[in-house]
């Protein structure tokens, strides 16, 4: 083999070889490309399957009797003659769940001023759920919900998971009827909101 002939060889394999590699990354892109538009879809269908729900409602309140994070015992119907704001979510592991409740808090004074009880309802042990209300700082005591309450209230499947509540809140008069019900999927609803339409629906 010739000096120039084996010059040649050697170019054309190097060529072939950039060919290949070319044809490579030409395949990851399109890949990359596919996962990408794949993404935008799945978000796309979210959003337009989990769309917020704000409606009016004259329902006679399911009662219940659940224990709490601080070991006592909440019955629905002894606390009739005033109003009860229950907000139903994911729980542990959810940050935001558990930061809504916190900035609720903050606003306390409001609350009280109109009267109202909020009750914080999740379907998660004592352990898990304090460990994340002292991660957060949050103070107001969870109640323990085995599935029936959130059920019972619509909740369940609402939000990310199935077989958890989503991101809920359900509003009961002082004699003890639902006044509204609010469903965030985006996992947040700002204080300020959520007090608007607690005394639109308690006017």
């Amino acid at each position: 083999m010739t000096h120039t002939t084996a010059r040649q060889e050697l170019h054309s394999r190097q060529k072939a070889a950039a060919q290949s590699d070319q044809r490579r990354r030409r395949g990851k892109r399109w890949i990359g490309w596919a996962a990408a538009l794949a993404a935008i879809a799945l978000i796309a269908g979210m959003l337009l399957t989990s769309q917020t729900t704000s409606a009016t409602t004259s329902n006679p309140a399911p009662d219940f009797t659940l224990r709490t994070t601080s070991d006592a015992t909440v019955t629905l119907s002894a606390l009739r003659g005033k109003p009860v704001l229950l907000y139903f979510n994911e729980g542990a592991g959810c940050g935001a769940c558990i930061m809504q409740m916190g900035e609720i808090e903050k606003r306390k004074a409001d609350f009280d001023a109109l009267g109202i009880t909020v009750l914080p309802i999740v379907m998660n042990t004592k352990a898990d759920i304090t460990a994340d209300m002292n991660r957060y700082g949050v103070t107001t005591p969870f109640l323990l919900d085995d599935g029936a309450v959130s059920k019972a209230y619509g909740t369940l499947g609402k939000g990310m998971h199935a077989d958890l509540p989503g991101h809920s809140f359900v509003l009961i008069d002082a004699s003890g009827v639902q006044r509204w019900y609010g469903e965030y999927p985006s996992m947040w609803l700002d204080p300020t909101d959520l007090l608007r339409e607690v005394r639109t629906r308690l006017a």
